[in-house]
């Protein structure tokens, strides 16, 4: 799905990165490391969980017990152009992103999660990150999603469930509750290689999504290097998404668009999280993504402290 004109109406938006620091990591410490802990887990594929997960030695990043981290996590030096002042930055590339020793020849997806305490988005959270993508000939040359750059979120989402018994004497089978659900808006990067109708080598990014939960095709990007992306959360519950070329921070004028995701009216900002993606042939090697500098922001007050929610798999 297109956006159309990339006008939409912004609805008190708000520029990521505006408020105080909530959470973040620099890569910049030598000695930040990473412990797989495999095999790693893949329960959306085969509801298997491998505890114990895998994390960062430095305590502020967790293996997905849904999809698993990617194969490659290792500090690397910043590529020329980042931020001023890194020395350090964060490469993630990926093979195998399904079932462990069970190639799936499907596009499958790996996670990489910030841990976080959970914000109220009546605090306005938001998140700016920096990613660089390399020469197109570094690439999986696979049509596809390679990236996605993503924020945990939750809101009331109504099910069903299976009635009670008493109901069920009654001919009831289900009835309809209305939950706390996680849900992932956000971008991401889709990689057009060249082909007949690509007479060259492109990006769009995408973005996480319309009230149908659609994906929604935005920005192409013509030459690799740094981009900068965000993405904030006023009190309504709505996302707004900015994305520009290069590391400076984000303005106004990189605003894309509003969305309020799947039309669910999201109340709780989780953290944000990373998807690696590629074919699970046993063969190929996902594009060698680099990020640098992720951070997470609140624009009011002191947050409100959430238990940690249960893992749980609704949103894709």
């Amino acid at each position: 799905m297109l956006l159309s004109g990339l006008s939409t109406v912004a609805h008190a938006q708000v520029v990521p990165g505006t408020g105080t620091l909530h959470n973040t990591d620099d890569f910049e410490s030598e000695d930040w490391s990473y412990v797989f802990n495999l095999p790693k887990s893949s329960k959306e594929e085969d509801e298997t969980i491998r505890y114990p997960l895998g994390g960062s030695t430095n305590g502020r990043w967790i293996e997905s017990p849904k999809r698993g981290q990617p194969d490659v996590i290792k500090r690397v030096a910043t590529p020329a152009g980042g931020l001023e002042g890194s020395e350090g930055a964060l490469l993630l590339q990926t093979r195998d992103t399904g079932i462990p020793g069970r190639p799936m020849g499907k596009q499958c997806q790996d996670d990489f999660i910030l841990k976080a305490r959970p914000l109220a988005v009546n605090y306005t959270p938001s998140f700016v990150v920096r990613v660089y993508l390399p020469e197109w000939s570094e690439w999986e040359q696979r049509h596809g999603v390679s990236f996605g750059i993503r924020a945990g979120m939750q809101g009331p989402q109504e099910t069903f469930e299976d009635a009670s018994f008493a109901r069920r004497l009654f001919g009831q089978k289900q009835v309809r509750v209305t939950k706390n659900e996680p849900f992932y808006p956000g971008f991401f990067i889709q990689f057009n290689p060249k082909s007949a109708q690509n007479p060259e080598p492109h990006a769009v990014i995408l973005i996480r999504g319309n009230e149908l939960g659609q994906d929604m095709q935005s920005r192409k990007i013509l030459q690799p290097g740094w981009w900068t992306f965000g993405m904030s959360v006023t009190p309504d519950g709505r996302c707004h998404y900015y994305a520009k070329p290069g590391v400076d921070d984000l303005t106004s004028s990189d605003y894309i668009t509003s969305t309020l995701p799947y039309s669910i009216q999201g109340n709780v900002f989780n953290t944000i999280f990373f998807n690696v993606c590629s074919a699970d042939n046993g063969r190929s090697w996902s594009t060698p993504w680099i990020i640098d500098d992720p951070k997470v922001y609140h624009a009011g007050g002191q947050p409100t402290r959430f238990a940690q929610p249960r893992q749980r798999s609704f949103r894709r």
